[in-house]
């Protein structure tokens, strides 16, 4: 598991290993719709920070997993990350043209096509789970379909949407975040931890605490780039919410608040994982990374 790796080193290795397992993933026969293909890949490989993949892989070696068990449930979360990014991105929803650093998806291939691209990444993302390494594919299934769906991501979507220009209290955007960030990440580090060692159900709340505090603290993080960063930066539109209207933490706390509380989440996310000792090192990491970066 190279656990003397530094954390750059360790973090560089597994983005390559995700980009190749995605790559493998999304290979298809030659019947394929060309044009298809060529969006789903646009919209997922040779970019993105892969937090949910990094997440899998570090979760799994806590568990004592290979890093080949995990490459099926690090795919299937970072598909269904960017299948949500592709659709967020629709003028029907963020109408926005920037991400990653390059035109959108739609913009790039048409809003049609951006649609199917999108829900063909969602319906790979379980196949690319079946295949992996989760003793129990139903459950992991399961899980995966939770965190997307109408209790998870696409359900805080909703509720994103239904408060452009409304007022929100800090408790509802929290739950909000807890839903459309927060259930992804999550599932991200259930999956990749079901791929090792059984963990006892105080170990698994645990983690579960970890992750809610990770994932609230990356999309605090991210309401502070959009103030503070630059579209070159940041690889997409800034300033985006407050063009849009969105209630954001920094419109509820104020920037240097909304700071203290991405510092308070990090401190949160690292208390959580006390239960595991040293063996929980690139958890730790990734906490720290997700609260310190700049993008």
């Amino acid at each position: 598991m190279h656990p003397d790796l530094a954390f750059e080193v360790w973090s560089g290795e597994r983005q390559r290993r995700s980009e190749d397992v995605l790559d493998r993933a999304l290979t298809f026969p030659d019947d394929t719709s060309a044009a298809l293909v060529d969006a789903m890949r646009y919209a997922v490989l040779g970019g993105g920070k892969r937090v949910r993949p990094l997440l899998a892989y570090a979760a799994g070696e806590l568990a004592g997993a290979d890093p080949a068990a995990v490459d099926g449930p690090a795919a299937a979360v970072e598909m269904v990350h960017a299948y949500s990014l592709v659709h967020d991105d629709l003028p029907c929803m963020d109408n926005d043209v920037l991400r990653r650093g390059k035109p959108t998806c739609h913009v790039a291939f048409g809003e049609t096509m951006a649609l199917l691209a999108g829900d063909a990444l969602q319906a790979h993302a379980f196949a690319a789970l079946v295949r992996g390494g989760h003793r129990d594919p139903g459950d992991a299934c399961a899980l995966l379909a939770q965190a997307a769906g109408a209790a998870g991501m696409a359900g805080g979507q909703a509720i994103d949407l239904a408060h452009v220009g409304v007022a929100m209290t800090l408790p509802a955007l929290e739950q909000m975040h807890r839903m459309k960030t927060g259930a992804l990440i999550r599932a991200a580090v259930r999956l990749g931890a079901a791929c090792g060692r059984p963990f006892a159900p105080d170990e698994t709340a645990a983690l579960d605490a970890f992750a809610l505090a990770a994932g609230l603290a990356f999309q605090v993080v991210d309401d502070v780039l959009d103030v503070e960063g630059s579209a070159a930066t940041l690889g997409k539109t800034a300033g985006k919410d407050a063009a849009q209207n969105k209630p954001t933490y920094v419109t509820l706390l104020g920037l240097a608040d909304a700071k203290r509380r991405a510092e308070a989440l990090r401190n949160d996310a690292h208390a959580a994982l006390a239960p595991f000792g040293a063996g929980a090192r690139r958890l730790h990491e990734i906490a720290d990374w997700i609260a310190q970066r700049s993008h």
